[in-house]
């Protein structure tokens, strides 16, 4: 008997998954055009970015924290980048490199102010959010930023071979290695469960801490570097509203908000759940501003239906 498929252990643990297959069924009934080979790799190409964003989100959360910065790091280095590649001539990889840096180290900025300085992530994060955005402002002085990235429409999805995909693909998996496989990410998630313990343990959880925001960082810059290639242009307008996205992601895909609790592969679904509502409303021609009163629904089901399964886990 021990054996047996706990069914009820299966619907619980993956309903983000249940979800995004009863989406796209519905997604295919709605539109005859959805499962189009363009339509399906429009969706998967434009969800690079946000996967990229959400799944840094996840190390952040998995601490007990939030960033708020996601989105105006992705504009400084979407800016960043057009800037280097445009007016320095600089080569497109050595330009990437510098944008994901500089994402990283704002991001161990707000690590800092919120593992060593004590100010709630909520706090730091909105600082640094104001700060990079502004820096985008003065670094583009306001104006897009119109730049051929040459070989790397390569690396980005211009080409026949779509590299994007597989970097995105390639970084999850990396990312799904860390979470569950490593040392590193054990204490991540021990961090967000019960932060005090590991600390009496000797654990410096305060350079944990640091290294979460700087992940979520670094990815945020990559993605906004993904999102100028495929527009051609960097822009400080880049990635607005992507924290909010990033945050429903991971919470679509079962994290708590309170730390201690979330997956890669969830949250990566939980991204794709977000990108084709976006999808299958473009298609019926829903104005935008209704798609964000659904994405809020979706974010209060989703954590009611992380309190039931919750409940429901303590008794099966």
């Amino acid at each position: 008997m021990t054996n047996r498929i706990n069914w009820k252990n299966v619907l619980i643990n993956g309903n983000t998954f249940i979800i995004l297959i009863l989406l796209i069924v519905i997604s295919a009934i709605l539109s005859d055009t959805f499962l189009t080979e363009v339509n399906l790799r429009n969706i998967l190409l434009q969800q690079a970015a946000p996967i990229l964003v959400a799944v840094g989100m996840l190390f952040v959360i998995l601490t007990g924290g939030i960033d708020l910065s996601v989105g105006s790091i992705m504009a400084l280095g979407a800016s960043l980048a057009a800037i280097l590649v445009t007016d320095l001539s600089m080569n497109f990889a050595v330009a990437t490199g510098v944008a994901v840096v500089v994402g990283i180290a704002f991001g161990a900025f707000s690590g800092v102010l919120v593992a060593y300085a004590g100010i709630q992530g909520f706090v730091a994060t909105l600082a640094t959010m104001t700060i990079a955005r502004g820096v985008a402002f003065v670094l583009t002085n306001g104006r897009p930023v119109k730049t051929e990235f040459g070989t790397l429409d390569l690396l980005v999805g211009k080409a026949t071979f779509y590299p994007i995909l597989w970097i995105t693909l390639l970084l999850v998996a990396g990312a799904l290695v860390v979470h569950r496989y490593t040392g590193f990410g054990r204490k991540i998630i021990a961090i967000g469960s019960n932060e005090t313990a590991l600390r009496l343990a000797g654990v410096p959880t305060k350079r944990y801490t640091m290294s979460a925001y700087a992940i979520s960082g670094g990815l945020a810059a990559l993605a906004g570097v993904f999102v100028a290639a495929r527009a051609s242009t960097g822009a400080a307008t880049v990635g607005s509203g992507q924290e909010l996205d990033a945050i429903a992601a991971v919470v679509i895909g079962g994290a708590s908000l309170a730390g201690g609790r979330g997956f890669v592969l969830p949250t990566v679904a939980g991204a794709l759940i977000l990108g084709l509502i976006g999808n299958i409303m473009n298609l019926m021609a829903v104005p935008s501003y209704p798609q964000d009163i659904i994405k809020g629904v979706i974010i209060i089901a989703a954590v009611l239906l992380q309190i039931v399964t919750g409940k429901k886990e303590r008794t099966v």
